[in-house]
């Protein structure tokens, strides 16, 4: 990248790689100078800059270059100089579209030059191969490299304004410029794919600026300026689809322009409305709307009487008629009748759509199928005045079809009238934006609704009919095109009537399988029965139960009222999950299709690439093989012309297949002889000429001698003569000296008083100025002196206070550590007196549970003693001791007061067994009773064992010492949790 100290040098560095044929560089050089960060405030300079780096960017077709440079551009003059930003796309545009004008005028065959579908894409393959095998190119496709890139470069050019320039509050009327230009280029040469993208962009570029509207230049749409120039842009837009025949882009601009006046709540002037309502009645009659046809025909026919003052009597007469005449179109009768709720819904929104679009607000809420309708348009025609204004065919015609009654004689009258109505219509002088109405676009619908209305009154008038009769009394078309008709009034229940082709007649009247008779037959025949019974035999009359129902009637209207709410919300909650699940369906098979389609465009530009690669080395092979052998022909050549011209034998062997090595080999030893023979020639001639040489120096020597002879005394005699000239003139210059000095003498004091006094003046001066110095140089001294001093001072105080803070820091430090080892000492004592003492709790509970264990094991050992010896005791012995007395209870609590009365009577308190009853189940055990994983309660060995009536020891006691009863599932201590004590159930020994 060049840097440049003045934007001036990039310029006439670009100006010089002009001059020598490089522009690329130019163009780069140009480039790095508008991107650089360096030159972002605006001058003059880079104005000139920018002129010349589009001027290279056209030449060149470098889109890319232009749109960076430009928006580069417009970052550095946006707020400083905007116009210049204009006048540099001015010159863009302009210079854009006189290359491609004179591309275009150079081709010969302009619509063979743009038959080209998309402007945006590449080259096909066919083309790329065809334009490398085929030798010479055809006219055609000269033409198409010729015109179609330049007409390419300048739709981009306007794409690239319109990006540039969109948003912008400053720069809106050159926006709508560049937009206008750009819907005439398309119009121009018949652009639809190009005037599709666009209304794209011009939309995209609309919806983006609601979108993000905190903008620091974002255009203001309520300003009267900027809505003006907004819908003359989408005005234009409308214009050139309807001419293009696009008619589906003519409907988005037209949901444009509504949605335009809808976001600023403004009304545009009525003449841009004409074209407005113009432009829907075309749009509607392509789409066979001819309901929202008429409606907009009497919008427009509202507008032209109400504001066109210059409307003429006869013009105003053509637009009533078309208006009656398109109204009339209209078919009599329901299309939707008999349709889904779906198709009903849809058709809501989309009459709901229309009337907006039109005019009409409708709410959504109601049925609104009577509001925009045939008859209430026909009854607003006559009641507003329209139908008055029309011509006297349409008025008759108008009667006839609506309010006369004449099925045999009225195809005679409404002939007639349409012959006439046909050759109405032309064009108009006073309605501009209505260039021209013809009224015989409506003669097809008319004859359809006259079939219609005499089919309607032929079947209230007959119930049967020829087909020939029915032929004749309908002229306008054959029997098909009429049977047709009829078929498409019986299905949506215009009239009733078939056709008999066996017997050849038309039979009127309810008769057919979908009529409302036999649809509802059955039920006219129960209704019928119940009468007869109800006559027969009257209903008694009984207690009326509308007492009985009506307390519990609201309760039971809000019970079913909140059911069909929450019936309702959940269909709404499916539908908008389905709607919902539908969405992101589509979502994903759009960006599933979207990456399919990535993937093939990569692969297909792969494959063009490498086909391109290919062919180019094909090529480039081709070519080298070409010019080596031009090379070794153009060497066989010359080698024959010098065997000719020496007139030596022809040395190439004829039927020798030769190629450019054994050429080169035999050309170099054919320039290698005559090389050596060449160099015995030269030194043979050499020899010849030191001879020639020789003898010519040997007879000059004498002559030389005498003519250097004579040229010295003619020298010599030169050289006085001079001699004396030269000392006469000195002479006489001398004595002017001499002279002059004389006259000059008388005023040397003079000039010695002058050289004085100045002498002194300059003297005086210079030790003045001498002493300001060195008095100046001593105060600046002394002020740097001061200022040295200060700085030091400073210095060292700024040291000294860092020094402090940095001692105070260190204090701190330390004072923190000190704590913190203190702490940890501490932290570290006191869990080493918690480890002790859990460490003795520990020894406490294992001394503890080693005494119950030695306690329990001799209990267990005494009973089962106790049991297998039950014959040595006396018969009439009471067990006194206690041992004896504990033995049968296997470590059960016996309650204080019964072993009181065992002592007290002698007697044992009964076992287990003897408790139970014989053969009963043992009572549960002590981890049963006290539950799996509990504690189970501590048993004090003494009294076990003795079974002597003692109070029941204290806790303390149990637990051995005062030590307090350990919780450690309620506190969590560092206790560890022992298991509770399951009393093993003794087993009796076997008897002998």
């Amino acid at each position: 990248m060049a840097n440049f100290a003045r934007a001036e040098n990039a310029l006439k560095r670009a100006d010089e790689l002009i001059n020598v044929g490089q522009k690329q560089d130019a163009l780069q050089a140009l480039h790095d100078l508008i991107t650089s960060k360096r030159y972002r405030a605006w001058q003059k300079t880079l104005e000139r800059i920018m002129f010349k780096y589009v001027e290279l960017c056209v030449d060149m077709r470098k889109g890319r270059f232009a749109k960076d440079g430009l928006i580069q551009y417009r970052i550095v003059c946006q707020q400083v100089n905007v116009s210049s930003l204009e006048e540099v796309i001015k010159h863009f545009m302009h210079l854009s579209s006189e290359k491609a004008e004179q591309a275009r005028t150079q081709a010969e065959a302009l619509e063979e030059a743009l038959d080209v579908d998309d402007l945006e894409a590449d080259n096909r393959p066919e083309d790329l191969m065809l334009s490398y095998v085929s030798g010479e190119k055809g006219k055609d496709r000269s033409d198409r490299e010729l015109v179609t890139p330049w007409f390419k470069f300048l739709w981009e050019t306007y794409r690239t304004v319109l990006e540039i320039l969109r948003n912008n509050s400053k720069l809106e009327a050159l926006y709508a410029m560049t937009a206008h230009r750009a819907f005439q280029f398309c119009k121009q040469y018949k652009r639809t794919t190009e005037f599709r993208r666009l209304c794209e962009i011009i939309r995209n570029h609309l919806a983006n600026l609601n979108k993000y509207r905190d903008q620091r230049d974002r255009p203001d749409l309520s300003a009267p300026e900027s809505l003006h120039l907004y819908l003359d842009t989408r005005f234009e837009q409308l214009k050139i689809a309807t001419e293009l025949k696009l008619w589906q882009e003519a409907f988005r601009s037209v949901e444009d322009i509504h949605g335009l006046m809808c976001m600023v709540k403004k009304t545009p002037k009525s003449s841009l409305m004409v074209v407005y309502y113009a432009k829907l009645t075309e749009i509607f009659w392509i789409s066979a709307s001819h309901l929202y046809h008429a409606f907009a025909w009497f919008k427009l026919f509202t507008l032209q009487k109400n504001f066109n003052k210059n409307l003429s009597q006869k013009d105003l007469q053509l637009i009533a008629s078309s208006v009656v005449l398109a109204a009339l179109s209209v078919a009599p009768y329901n299309q939707t009748r008999g349709a889904s709720h779906l198709k009903h819904e849809n058709e809501k929104e989309h009459r709901i759509r229309m009337a907006n679009l039109i005019g009409f607000n409708l709410d959504p809420k109601v049925d609104n199928r009577e509001v925009v309708s045939r008859s209430l348009l026909l009854s607003e025609l006559v009641s507003k005045g329209v139908l008055s204004c029309a011509t006297q065919e349409v008025k008759d015609l108008y009667h006839l079809l609506e309010h006369e009654f004449l099925p045999l004689d009225a195809a005679s009258k409404i002939q007639p009238l349409l012959t006439k109505i046909s050759k109405l219509g032309g064009k108009l002088s006073s309605a501009s934006s209505v260039p021209e109405v013809q009224l015989s676009q409506y003669i097809p619908a008319l004859e359809k609704l006259a079939t219609l209305r005499l089919l309607q009154q032929v079947s209230q008038v007959f119930q049967t009919m020829k087909m020939e009769s029915l032929s004749q009394i309908i002229p306008f078309f054959d029997f098909s095109m009429v049977e047709k008709i009829s078929v498409d009034a019986v299905k949506h229940n215009f009239i009733a009537m078939k056709f008999d082709h066996m017997k050849g007649i038309v039979v009127f009247g309810n008769m057919g399988l979908e009529s409302d008779g036999l649809r509802v037959h059955l039920t006219n025949f129960a209704e019928s029965l119940n009468k007869a019974r109800a006559m027969i035999h009257p209903p008694v009359e009984k207690a009326s139960k509308l007492a009985e129902i009506l307390p519990g009637l609201g309760e039971v209207v809000d019970k079913e009222h909140k059911r069909l709410l929450a019936r309702k919300s959940i269909i709404e909650k499916r539908k908008e999950e389905q709607e919902r699940q539908l969405l992101e369906m589509e979502r994903e098979e759009e960006s599933r299709r979207l990456k399919m389609q990535k993937i093939t465009e990569e692969a297909e530009q792969k494959r063009l690439a490498a086909e391109f690669e290919q062919r180019r080395a094909e090529r480039i092979r081709q070519e080298i093989e070409e010019r080596e052998l031009e090379e070794a022909q153009a060497l066989l050549e010359e080698t024959e012309k010098r065997i000719r011209k020496g007139g030596k034998k022809k040395s190439i062997l004829e039927g020798e297949k030769l190629t450019k090595q054994v050429l080169m080999e035999r050309a170099m030893t054919e320039q290698l002889k005559e090389r050596q023979e060449m160099e015995k020639k030269l030194h043979k001639l050499a020899k010849t000429m030191d001879y020639l040489e020789r003898a010519k120096r040997e007879e000059a020597a004498p002559l030389i001698e005498a003519a250097f002879q004579q040229q010295l005394v003619e020298e010599r005699v030169l050289h006085e003569r001079e001699q004396q000239l030269e000392v006469e003139l000195s002479r006489q210059h001398h004595d002017g000296d001499l002279r002059e000095k004389n006259r000059l003498a008388r005023m040397m004091d003079n000039k010695i008083i002058f050289q004085e006094r100045v002498m002194s003046c300059r003297q005086v001066e210079f030790d003045r100025r001498r002493e300001e110095r060195e008095e100046r140089i001593s105060q600046i001294i002394q002020a740097r002196k001061k200022e040295r001093e200060f700085k030091r001072k400073k210095i060292f105080y700024v040291r000294s206070e860092e020094e402090r803070l940095r001692k105070l820091h260190e204090e701190e430090e330390a004072r923190k550590l000190e704590e913190a080892e203190r702490r940890r000492k501490e932290e570290a004592e006191r869990k080493a007196k918690l480890d002790e003492i859990a460490e003795k709790q520990r020894q406490r509970e294992r001394e503890l549970e080693e005494k119950e264990r030695l306690r329990r094991e001799a209990l267990l050992g005494r009973s089962t003693e106790g049991l297998s010896r039950p014959s040595e005791l006396p018969a009439g012995s009471h067990p006194s001791e206690p041992g004896a007395a504990a033995a049968p209870t296997t470590g059960k609590y016996v309650p204080r007061f019964k072993r009181e009365r065992a002592v007290g009577s002698g007697q044992a308190p009964p076992s287990e067994s003897d408790h139970w009853g014989s053969g009963s189940q043992a009572p549960p055990s002590q981890s049963d009773r006290w539950g799996s994983g509990s504690r189970a309660p501590p048993q004090d060995p003494e009294r076990v064992g003795s079974g002597a009536s003692r109070p029941l020891p204290h806790d303390s006691d149990r637990m051995g010492g005062s030590r307090a009863p350990q919780e450690p599932d309620k506190w969590g201590g560092n206790s560890s949790k022992t298991e509770p004590w399951r009393p093993s159930r003794a087993r009796n020994p076997p008897r002998g």
